[in-house]
C-alpha cells in the first residue's frame, strides 16, 4: 500500500480537529492517523471498504497455489 504523505495527521489533531481527517479522507481517499509519530490507523471511504476486504478468486487461488509450492514438504509431513 502506498501512502501519501501528505495525508498524515498525529492522533492529538485527529482528536481535535476531526473534520480535517475527513476532509483528506475526501481529497485523498485515506488518512493515517500516527500514533508516537508511527503509523498506527487507517481511515478510508466506507464505500471502498469493501473493495479492499474482498479479493478476487483469481488472487486467492494464485497466493494458494504459491504457498502450497512453497511448503510442499511441511504439507507432505502434515499429510502423514
Amino acid at each position: 500500500m502506498t501512502i501519501d504523505t501528505n495525508s498524515m495527521i498525529s492522533i492529538t489533531e485527529a482528536n481535535q480537529n476531526f473534520s480535517k481527517v475527513t476532509r483528506l479522507v475526501d481529497e485523498k481517499g485515506s488518512a493515517v492517523i500516527l500514533k508516537n509519530n508511527v503509523p498506527r490507523y487507517l481511515v478510508i471511504d466506507f464505500s471502498k471498504a469493501e473493495e479492499s476486504i474482498v479479493a478476487d478468486d483469481d488472487d486467492v487461488l494464485s497466493v494458494s497455489k504459491r504457498l502450497m509450492k512453497k511448503n510442499k514438504k511441511a504439507y507432505e509431513v502434515l499429510a502423514k
